[in-house]
């Protein structure tokens, strides 16, 4: 019998439950003292989705403060398991980011997602984000690499 997907948005006191997740959700090894600091970082959001025991999908994101303009939220990253994909996982996982960002009085939420990333930019679609054109994105030091 499928359990029933849940969703727990994590804080300073979940370090246990984040390292738990089994490798594969994310794109690289937790690093715990790199997710002690996510985690404890107000500005920091971690939404886990979880199938009975099993984390089966993820989605992070961030504050932005900006000294001109009202707080804006970043989606960093959204992953859900293939054994769990096309059941609506990532729709509520940004969902529920989009929810705590507007809580916070976030006026702008936006995410990047690379062109031929067409699942990806389906989902976003049928959320109702508007896509943009003419943006261009630069890094330093590998940062898109990782």
């Amino acid at each position: 019998m499928r359990e029933t997907i849940t969703l727990r948005r994590l804080g300073p006191e979940d370090l246990d439950v984040l390292m738990a997740v089994e490798e594969g959700l994310f794109d690289n090894a937790i690093l715990p003292d790199q997710a002690e600091a996510f985690l404890n970082d107000g500005r920091h959001e971690m939404v886990l989705a979880f199938d009975g025991g099993d984390a089966v999908g993820m989605a992070s994101g961030q504050e932005l403060l900006h000294p001109d303009k009202a707080p804006a939220f970043f989606i960093n990253e959204v992953g859900v398991r293939e054994s769990h994909q096309r059941r609506g996982i990532a729709t509520a996982l940004c969902n529920r980011l989009i929810e705590v960002a507007r809580t916070r009085g976030c006026e702008g939420i936006w995410l990047a997602t690379e062109g031929d990333n067409g699942p990806a930019r389906s989902l976003y679609r049928a959320m109702g984000a508007r896509e943009t054109a003419d943006i261009v994105v630069y890094d330093w030091d590998g940062a898109l690499d990782r």
